[in-house]
């Protein structure tokens, strides 16, 4: 069972209920006897690195589709003119 404070313990003698927690990990706070409340420290949530950035596939997201091989040929034979 982890070790115990009373409130007027947290109150009162802080840093000796601070020792105890970062010794123990967990401190379990009572009033009128009673476990009342779990005090545990403050762990900060990992770091998310964000994804890389795929330079090619948005390149490509902002390009026409290309031409088929009839619409090419269509295009060289409208621009050829009356030869």
């Amino acid at each position: 069972m982890p070790p115990t404070a009373t409130i007027r313990d947290l109150r009162n003698r802080f840093p000796q209920v601070r020792r105890i927690l970062e010794l123990e990990g967990e401190v379990v706070l009572t009033e009128s006897g009673k476990a009342r409340y779990r005090l545990t420290p403050y762990a900060l949530p990992p770091k998310k690195t964000p994804s890389p950035i795929d330079y090619w596939a948005r390149l490509t997201s902002y390009q026409p589709a290309p031409m088929t091989a009839a619409q090419a040929r269509e295009l060289h034979e409208e621009n050829r003119g009356d030869r």
